[in-house]
């Protein structure tokens, strides 16, 4: 039987904040490539609606981070799954794709799935991390899901979920050389002095916990290195409010160069990162600069987080490895103190160290650039073609 019998014409996506938009808005781009016709509706970004999926609710209302947080807005995320879930049901989707956000997309999924609406989860939820018990809840929400990194999928495999890795899109984007020079001539950055990138986080919750800490770190990084420069790039004109804020209230500073967006161009102008932890240590890692990586959240958020923890480690360079490759300081660890340790043995390491690390770098970068927009979507259309030749489809 042809293809074509198959063809795409509506699908509903998920997106809950900007990493998933970029991904959302890729995939798109690709189905439709191949299916112009396709209605896409659901939730997403500025990028998403650009390729040309009708956003029903701002994206904004899905990017939450913490359990206390989540709690707090739950009766509102609820409201918003019903309606989306009825939405769907009374005029259904060929396919129902969550991109991350997988509290909310998963339960979304499983009500779908109910109806016999074949439903696809775009980002492994981080069962190998934490709460590992979700996977029993995932195979009954979810018919395939799509990996970023290889080593996620063997829990898949392991439960007869269907499954593909297809790597990763800032490793499309990122190139293998991240050249110094020109960005730091965009930035108008000198090029003989060292710079640190200062990056507390893109959200509310990442800047309220980590601020503080990382401009303390800058002032003993000042005492002990005046040449340094810092630089730190913002997410957005509320992140950068919120960091002013933060500088205000500290004395001594020394000058912090604030950057309107650009991240990429920061840290591939810096000689070394102090981060927040999260997808940008993954661009980290592909720009090939060495970094710290912080985590912090609030107090009961972490109590109860802690217990359902099955790893002790959040880069995803480590992650990746299976190593230490980058030095984290998680919650009660992450002090003044503790930060600028790290940075000054990164200073101070041998060339080797340095050398060392970006050869890893390097390697994990080739291993995870696959085309992912273009291999998410064939994933899917093939996966979706092999569904309706099963017998029982």
């Amino acid at each position: 039987m042809s293809e074509a019998v198959y063809q795409l014409k509506k699908i509903a996506i998920i997106a809950g904040e900007s990493s998933g938009d970029i991904l959302g808005a890729g995939l798109i781009e690709k189905l439709k490539e191949k299916y112009p016709w396709l209605k896409v509706e659901g939730i997403g970004g500025p990028l998403m609606q650009a390729n040309g999926c009708q956003s029903l609710y701002p994206m904004e209302r899905l990017s939450v981070m913490g359990i206390v947080p989540i709690l707090k807005r739950l009766p509102e995320l609820l409201k918003m799954r019903k309606q989306l879930a009825k939405r769907w049901k009374k005029s259904p989707p060929d396919l129902f794709i969550g991109i991350d956000a997988p509290e909310f997309n998963i339960g979304l999924a499983k009500k779908l799935k109910a109806v016999e609406i074949k439903t696809i989860h775009y980002v492994s939820p981080s069962v190998w991390a934490w709460r590992p018990k979700r996977i029993v809840k995932i195979k009954k929400a979810v018919d395939l899901m799509l990996c970023l990194f290889p080593f996620e999928q063997a829990i898949y495999q392991k439960h007869a979920i269907d499954n593909f890795c297809v790597g990763h899109p800032l490793a499309d984007q990122i190139p293998l050389e991240s050249d110094q020079v020109k960005a730091r001539q965009k930035l108008n950055l000198a090029q003989d002095r060292r710079y640190i990138c200062v990056m507390p986080g893109s959200r509310g919750s990442e800047l309220k916990f980590l601020s503080d800490d990382f401009l303390k770190a800058t002032k003993l990084i000042n005492q002990f290195y005046p040449d340094i420069g810092f630089i730190a790039p913002m997410a957005n004109k509320v992140r950068r409010e919120q960091f002013e804020k933060a500088i205000a209230e500290q004395t001594d500073l020394p000058k912090i160069e604030l950057i309107d967006g650009q991240s990429r161009e920061a840290m591939a102008a810096s000689d070394l990162i102090l981060m927040a932890s999260g997808t940008a240590t993954l661009e980290a890692m592909l720009i090939k600069r060495p970094m710290v990586v912080a985590y912090k959240v609030g107090a009961l958020s972490y109590k109860i987080f802690k217990q359902l923890l099955v790893i002790d480690t959040f880069a995803i360079p480590n992650l990746l490895s299976g190593e230490t490759l980058v030095p984290e300081a998680i919650q009660h660890e992450c002090t003044p103190d503790a930060l600028f340790g790290e940075i000054r043995a990164w200073l101070e390491a041998e060339p080797e160290r340095w050398q060392e690390t970006k050869a890893i770098f390097t390697d994990w970068h080739k291993k995870l650039r696959k085309n992912a927009d273009q291999y998410a979507a064939d994933s899917i259309i093939h996966w979706y073609s092999q569904q309706n030749l099963k017998p029982d489809a």
